[in-house]
């Protein structure tokens, strides 16, 4: 922050006859002070609570609470993270849950759009092997599939690169990483969406994330060669890759087509899935070869973090050994504002309610999925009401839960990096944290 000063010891020795002068000297230095702090406004070096803005945000936003989270879910951030003015960090209290417990709320990040990339590089808030999820929040109250999946369409990785915040994303288009495949959150995608979750992986190391950056920028600048010819888009996200105790043979593809050894045949790979695989080679060195040169999969990949059933086991046990499901997102937050069971229950009924005029904001694709997905997620709110019992879940909800479990594979969906967050902190299957919600003007 800039100010100005005036060296006032001189003018206190003078006589009086000359105070007339020392005041006017002093208010025109308080003047010019003013002028250089109302033109250079304090940066911002952390998420701050203010009510004026709490109510501009909620006005701005229009979210139900299970779109937001539990303060248990944030990651610790350093303190070297500053934004330039008039971009501002708020932290951002639902206002359906003021009363309730959990702190329920996000850090709000509010930045314009011009030079979001540069920007976000300088202010430190965010690191390589970072996901970024696309969230809609016009989505909110659409119906059970928008909200079970609390507002989130899409993920993307992102990594810092000269001076830039760079994104690799499933499709590997311009569509998604922009004209002449620069990835600099300038693409048709990054430009016509206004919010954003960054929920960063724990314990990525300083090689790790180098490893990260070297991967994602050989699939960004080989872009044209690998896409769609040996890596294509699944645009159905119930057919995942991964199989419970089958090898990880569609990472190692991807390793491949990223060093150029155009290994035989294509993996059709969703937004989600594509992530959770460059993720899951952070500790594989990009620049040697020699361990992906067969069909076996090298030993140096690793599950970023665990495929998820539809339903886990976190709900009224709060183990450290349970999980969440693909569909508890909502039902955790709820949970643990720890409303009396009759505004609970209202609350969780909300989520299964449809709203055609919801629907109708969203695009085409998603309002498909989410007719043909209601009839098959309306079990779920019995699973919901049911999973409150003294003892946790009754035996309607166990039955709904072992039923969903049995039909649907695990799976990586883009907001299940969100759920994992809302695992107790301490817990075993906890690898996420959630650093913030870029908000862009």
């Amino acid at each position: 922050m800039a100010a100005a000063g005036v060296q006032w010891g001189h003018l206190m020795l003078h006589a009086l006859s000359n105070l007339r002068r020392a005041f006017l000297v002093g208010a025109s230095a308080l003047a010019v002070g003013s002028v250089l702090l109302m033109g250079r406004p304090a940066p911002a070096k952390e998420f701050v609570f203010d009510e004026k803005a709490n109510a501009e945000l909620a006005k701005k936003l229009k979210i139900p609470v299970y779109f937001a989270v539990p303060a248990s879910a944030r990651a610790p951030l350093p303190s070297t993270i500053e934004l330039t003015a008039p971009d501002r960090m708020v932290d951002f209290k639902h206002p359906d849950a003021r009363k309730a417990e959990g702190d329920i709320g996000l850090r709000v990040a509010v930045m314009r759009r011009a030079g979001l990339a540069q920007r976000l590089f300088k202010s430190g808030l965010i690191q390589t092997g970072d996901i970024l999820l696309t969230v809609r929040p016009e989505w909110g109250g659409a119906g059970p599939y928008p909200n079970i999946q609390m507002g989130v369409s899409h993920t993307g990785m992102a990594y810092l690169k000269d001076g830039a915040v760079r994104n690799i994303d499933n499709p590997l288009d311009q569509e998604y990483l922009g004209p002449g495949y620069r990835a600099d959150l300038n693409s048709v995608h990054y430009n016509t969406l206004n919010m954003l979750h960054v929920i960063r992986p724990r314990y990525l190391t300083d090689e790790q994330r180098k490893n990260l950056e070297g991967w994602a920028t050989r699939f960004n600048t080989q872009a044209r060669r690998i896409y769609p010819s040996q890596i294509s888009f699944n645009g159905d996200y119930n057919a995942p890759k991964y199989q419970s105790g089958k090898p990880l043979s569609f990472v190692q593809h991807v390793a491949q087509s990223g060093l150029g050894q155009n290994p035989k045949g294509n993996v059709g790979m969703f937004c989600s899935e594509f992530v959770w695989s460059l993720l899951s080679l952070r500790k594989c060195d990009p620049t040697k070869a020699d361990p992906f040169k067969s069909d076996s999969v090298a030993s140096c990949v690793e599950p970023i973090m665990q495929p998820m059933r539809v339903t886990g086991d976190f709900v009224g046990r709060h183990w450290r050994s349970s999980y969440s499901g693909l569909a508890d997102g909502p039902l955790i937050v709820v949970e643990t504002m720890k409303l009396p069971a009759d505004e609970r229950d209202k609350l969780l009924h909300s989520i299964f309610v449809e709203n055609p005029a919801g629907l109708q904001r969203m695009s085409v694709g998603h309002r498909k999925v989410a007719t043909d997905m209601k009839p098959k997620f309306e079990p779920l709110e019995k699973y919901y009401k049911g999973s409150f019992g003294m003892m946790g879940p009754g035996f309607e909800a166990r039955m709904i839960s072992y039923g969903f479990n049995k039909a649907v594979p695990d799976n990586y969906s883009p907001t299940s990096y969100l759920i994992n967050t809302l695992l107790q902190p301490n817990n075993k299957h906890r690898t996420m944290d959630y650093v913030a919600t870029i908000l862009i003007e």
